[in-house]
């Protein structure tokens, strides 16, 4: 899997660049050169990997994503230079659509629907046993599928226009098509494309949010689970009414979750639109993933700081 996507990984960039980055490159012509790129990109990866798991094992926070956090904020210096070369207005126009962004990440991967749940226990009191009821809730997430609708996107849509840069001197009405395609679906994180390609892009992301967060709803089988403890939704009979239950609010909230990551996804073309600003650009995918990775580093050193406490505690 690591070969095949990076063959197309290196097709892609040598299209962009017009065969600048890597040279002699493609079977069968230059199979000993491309299969050595091949081992490398491989390699790697699969050190990134095993870098990721030793600091998942030995850190804190997610390894992988910590990788990825770390990418991210390193290209951020090489942004500035391009500062001299944009107007104020639109520098401090980018500032302002970035800490919203933030600010809205933040608010909509915290949001959670609490969804009330009581359940019965038994006690012992006097040598007869009484049954207690208790409380409880399950929180469902407004945004069960994180950073995953915007990664299937955005990978699909690179295939319309590298498909149809093979078909760019067909002649005839191939060529129109392909023509189309390339022009207007040559998008990306950085803010290019035309307006088709964002639409497509918004409408791809909010059906890849409901389809992996219903997968993953179905993996966590919460009404059963339920009804085996015996816990049970007030006003909601156990079984088949509270999977519909839950089955309802989880859609009505995941229309919040997809129409803020539909949105996040095109916010760079209306940045654009709005401020003229090319040299600067919003990667939405990026923010997502530094944004959570922050909170989740967060979360874990509060949970480390609490097992301390209680260690110092129980000794």
């Amino acid at each position: 899997m690591c070969a095949v996507q990076g063959y197309g990984q290196i097709l892609f960039i040598n299209q962009q660049s017009g065969g600048n980055v890597v040279q002699d490159f493609g079977f069968p012509e230059h199979s000993l050169s491309t299969f050595a790129t091949l081992l490398t990109l491989c390699a790697g990866t699969m050190f990134l990997v095993w870098l990721g798991e030793l600091i998942t094992e030995n850190g804190i926070g997610n390894g992988i994503s910590v990788l990825i956090f770390g990418g991210i904020v390193a290209r951020l210096p090489s942004l500035i230079p391009n500062i001299s070369t944009e107007s104020i207005l639109g520098v401090i126009a980018i500032l302002a659509f970035a800490l919203a962004l933030i600010f809205l990440v933040v608010f909509f991967q915290e949001a959670t629907r609490r969804v009330p749940v009581q359940y019965a226990r038994s006690a012992f009191r006097g040598g007869r046993m009484y049954r207690q009821q208790g409380q409880s809730h399950i929180p469902l997430r407004v945004n069960m599928a994180g950073m995953i609708p915007l990664i299937f996107a955005f990978s699909i849509m690179i295939l319309p226009a590298t498909f149809a840069s093979y078909f760019t001197n067909s002649g005839g009405w191939v060529e129109a098509i392909a023509d189309f395609f390339v022009n207007n679906f040559q998008g990306g994180r950085g803010g290019s494309g035309t307006g088709p390609y964002w639409l497509l892009l918004f409408v791809l992301v909010v059906a890849f949010t409901f389809f992996y967060t219903m997968v993953q709803y179905q993996q966590q089988q919460i009404a059963k689970n339920l009804q085996k403890q015996g816990a049970f939704i007030p006003g909601i009979r156990p079984g088949p009414p509270t999977e519909a239950y839950l089955l309802r609010v989880v859609t009505r909230i995941t229309w919040a979750g997809a129409l803020f990551l539909g949105f996040v996804a095109i916010l760079p073309f209306f940045v654009g639109l709005a401020t003229d600003v090319q040299a600067l650009t919003i990667s939405s995918t990026g923010f997502l993933i530094v944004v959570a990775v922050v909170l989740d580093t967060m979360k874990q050193l509060e949970a480390q700081l609490l097992m301390r406490n209680y260690e110092g505690f129980i000794r």
